[in-house]
């Protein structure tokens, strides 16, 4: 059964598919038909789902540009790269640009879409869990900077978003949880009903039961639309859409100070939302037992919940003062009121955050060690 939403930005508006089997389909594609195509994949998707994509638009290899996967990717030298390819090509504007991949591959394709010409049409394949219940959604692209993630970018809406939930059943386990970090973070923020059918359902979700990661993956999807369209660039000061940061700068932080290369983005969100549960604990805004639930439902996704063994309180700081979400000079963090309520502050008690750093920046921690063994 396919599930169909939409995204409401006025003329703006896209199409979102959920279902199986969409993308070897023809049938999906009824409005791509007569458009110059081009695709964006990395290596890991393009063996498994290149070929059958291509043949539903009736395209070659030679209209496809592969690059090698992982978040070490995402760089301003591969959105060159693909830059490059589409001048060689000389595809005019009305062309579109396909993303089929997970994050790194529709943040980057989507990136470069809203920068060739001053901006052509793209298209979201997502392939991941993560993809399909928020990077796909949304318009926000950009590329990873030495300094901190996502720090260059562009918001550019897709055209369309084609979620093909068969695309979950090759996942690995890790990346699987790792998209479970997102769906957790939808209940957290602001879907109580989901955060409880997610404790009732998560072994169901970690064996890809089919109604169980679809009804995931559209409610997370009806969630960021909805804010998406109350605030579509994140213009408002603390406004709706800042709540999808919830655990992203604590993440972040993460991500940087492992330079992108032991860590997913999943995970470090993972550990991010225990963090501002705990430190929402700390400040009375959440109760004990929420905070608690929250943490043991990350812990049942096989998520870490504690930071690397060798980042200290000072590392978070740091890294989290380079957080777009910093405003004149203060940091600005996503914390919850309760489950299914959150809140974005500056306003915040200090010891509240030291005391969280404190807590999970324990010595002699194992998390890291298996991440990396993984």
């Amino acid at each position: 059964m396919r599930r169909l939403l939409s995204v409401e930005l006025g003329e703006r508006s896209y199409p979102l598919a959920i279902g199986a089997g969409l993308l070897a389909d023809p049938e999906s594609y009824a409005e791509l038909r007569g458009k110059t195509l081009r695709i964006v994949t990395d290596a890991n998707v393009a063996a498994r789902y290149l070929d059958p994509v291509l043949d539903a638009l009736n395209l070659t290899r030679e209209h496809a540009f592969v690059l090698p996967a992982g978040e070490l990717q995402k760089t301003w030298a591969n959105a060159e790269q693909v830059l490059d390819w589409l001048l060689a090509s000389r595809i005019a504007r009305d062309g579109v640009l396909i993303a089929l991949g997970g994050g790194v591959i529709g943040d980057l394709t989507g990136f470069v879409a809203s920068i060739y010409q001053r901006g052509i049409a793209f298209v979201q394949m997502p392939t991941t869990l993560l993809s399909q219940v928020d990077s796909s959604v949304g318009g926000k692209t950009g590329v990873n900077h030495a300094r901190g993630k996502n720090l260059i970018g562009a918001f550019h809406q897709p055209i369309a978003v084609f979620a093909d939930t068969d695309t979950l059943n090759t996942l690995p386990p890790r990346e699987l949880s790792a998209g479970l970090a997102e769906v957790i973070k939808c209940g957290m923020l602001g879907d109580a009903a989901l955060f409880a059918r997610l404790e009732r359902d998560i072994d169901a979700i970690l064996t890809l039961d089919p109604n169980a990661v679809a009804e995931a993956v559209e409610r997370c999807c009806k969630l960021k639309a909805r804010i998406v369209a109350l605030d579509e660039r994140e213009s408002l000061a603390g406004g709706p859409r800042t709540l999808l940061n919830l655990g992203h700068t604590f993440g972040h932080a993460v991500e940087t100070f492992t330079k992108y290369e032991t860590w997913l983005h999943g995970e470090a969100v993972g550990l991010g939302l225990a963090m501002a549960a705990d430190m929402s604990m700390r400040l009375g805004w959440l109760k004990a037992e929420d905070a608690e639930r929250c943490l043991k439902l990350i812990e049942r996704a096989k998520l870490p919940i504690r930071p690397p063994a060798a980042m200290t309180p000072d590392d978070f700081r740091s890294l989290m003062a380079r957080d777009k979400k910093v405003a004149a000079g203060k940091l600005r963090l996503v914390l919850m009121r309760a489950i299914g309520e959150a809140a974005t502050t500056a306003d915040f008690d200090v010891a509240a955050l030291d005391a969280t750093l404190g807590h999970f920046c324990t010595p002699a921690d194992a998390s890291d060690a298996a991440i990396q063994a993984a």
